[in-house]
């Protein structure tokens, strides 16, 4: 969509668009979600809380062609295959910028619904890499500035020791060739893999993890450095290389994607970071707020709205995988993730956007169970796992107040206190779906509602 169509719509000459953006870090469950939304938008029968649903007037949803030609498609149907086929496993993550169109066709209400007949609203999903979407962050930062914060950011996690003894080698007077400057990129971005591997999600630059055409290419062929190197020849080729980095990739990917998109939801693993521990909390809660100061949260404006200006109007904040814990828990896990997203969220509220913060699992792998232990019962999940093996989890219990897990984490704790929280990894579960049925989920129609049911 250009600022032709944009404008179409803004005369009411054209079908009205809703831009979906959908981003989280990396193992959020982007691709279960955007998968799991669109089969549940064309078979309905779990899509209670969606008004439009429940009330009938949502008559049909089907897929269409994207409209811009240059992005690739979401891989729909090899993704819903993967979920829902007979020995159902998670899809590949996101690797690319990808699209997909479905189109809705619901019918009016209100004085009008007799004259002007049915509608179609088309919602245009743009998934992107989470990873990414960290890179926004950069625009406001120089070579140095980054540089000082991500020497200092990296102490003490997954090879930063080795990313240190490279440049230990490198003279201040040296004069940059090739090689040096492979050497230091590989040795980063390797820190970088083997950090977002242990956890953490702070990691940028997000090409650097996922470079797709550009590796190898002298834009991604750089590293920090420390001040002691400023004015030498590598330092000024490498912030030479840092701000083409930002003007030939990351401004790009601003201008023709996330700028455009009016809703967002953003996909948070909660579970994933309290099992990592406290530094892992903190990091994900600074790195979402960060992250969320690049949005352009609020209404636009009419004018805005015909000259193709968008402004996110709603914010989904979502912690996933709530299917890996029994419902007694899933309200203590929301008010985590609210409390993690305070600072981002009152940002955006004062801004005029509509925000909510909620637990949902896209894809719901499991079933809930009681398991007696130590003449306790305990309120569990039970599912498969990768393996195939059956297991019951019982993963402790979060605490009523998020300052419990929040309070350590931002003191800098390395591990917690009084409690222990345990994780598992489930497989899909074998589908056995009534016609009419999209995949199992929680809070999947909540969520749909919140960011789409007022356009229908």
């Amino acid at each position: 969509m250009g600022i032709g169509n944009d404008l179409m719509q803004g005369l009411g000459l054209g079908d009205p668009v809703i831009r979906l953006g959908v981003t989280g870090l990396s193992r959020a469950g982007k691709t279960v979600f955007i998968t799991s939304l669109v089969a549940n938008l064309m078979d309905r029968g779990r899509m209670h809380a969606l008004r439009a649903a429940a009330d009938g007037s949502l008559k049909a949803a089907w897929l269409q062609p994207q409209p811009d030609d240059t992005v690739p498609r979401f891989d729909y149907e090899q993704h819903l295959s993967a979920l829902t086929g007979p020995d159902p496993c998670w899809p590949d993550g996101t690797r690319h910028v990808s699209q997909l169109r479905l189109s809705i066709r619901t019918e009016r209400r209100g004085l009008l619904s007799g004259i002007r007949g049915p509608q179609t609203v088309h919602l245009d999903i743009v998934d992107y890499p989470g990873e990414w979407l960290l890179d926004l962050r950069l625009m406001e930062k120089d070579f140095s500035e980054w540089s000082k914060d991500v020497l200092a950011r990296m102490q003490g996690r997954p090879g930063a020791d080795e990313y240190h003894q490279v440049l230990a080698g490198i003279p201040a007077q040296k004069r940059l060739d090739e090689p040096t400057a492979q050497r230091l990129a590989r040795s980063y971005s390797a820190h970088l893999a083997a950090a977002r591997e242990a956890g953490w999600s702070d990691c940028t630059p997000g090409r650097f993890l996922i470079p797709g055409e550009l590796e190898g290419s002298p834009a991604l062929t750089f590293a920090p450095l420390p001040e002691t190197l400023a004015g030498t020849q590598i330092h000024k080729e490498f912030r030479r290389r840092y701000e083409a980095y930002k003007s030939r990739v990351v401004k790009p990917f601003f201008r023709e994607h996330f700028a455009r998109i009016d809703r967002q939801i953003v996909l948070v693993d909660v579970l994933g970071a309290i099992h990592q521990g406290p530094a892992a909390i903190e990091d994900i809660r600074r790195a979402m707020a960060e992250i969320l100061s690049a949005f352009q949260p609020g209404r636009a404006g009419w004018l805005a709205q015909l000259l193709g200006t968008r402004r996110v109007e709603r914010i989904l904040f979502a912690a996933t995988k709530a299917d890996h814990l029994h419902h007694m828990q899933h309200n203590r896990l929301t008010a985590i993730l609210s409390a993690m997203l305070r600072e981002a969220r009152d940002r955006a509220d004062f801004s005029g956007a509509r925000t909510e913060a909620m637990s949902l699992a896209a894809l719901r792998a499991t079933t809930e169970d009681i398991i007696h232990q130590n003449g306790e019962d305990l309120p569990a999940v039970r599912g498969r796992l990768l393996d195939g093996r059956q297991a019951a989890l019982y993963p402790g219990e979060l605490p009523a107040d998020p300052a419990a897990l929040l309070h350590p984490a931002r003191s800098g704790a390395t591990e917690w206190l009084d409690g222990d929280y345990a994780v598992m990894n489930f497989a899909p579960a074998p589908m056995t779906a009534r016609p009419g049925d999209g995949p199992p989920h929680i809070r999947l129609d909540r969520a749909a509602e919140f960011l789409i049911g007022d356009r229908l």
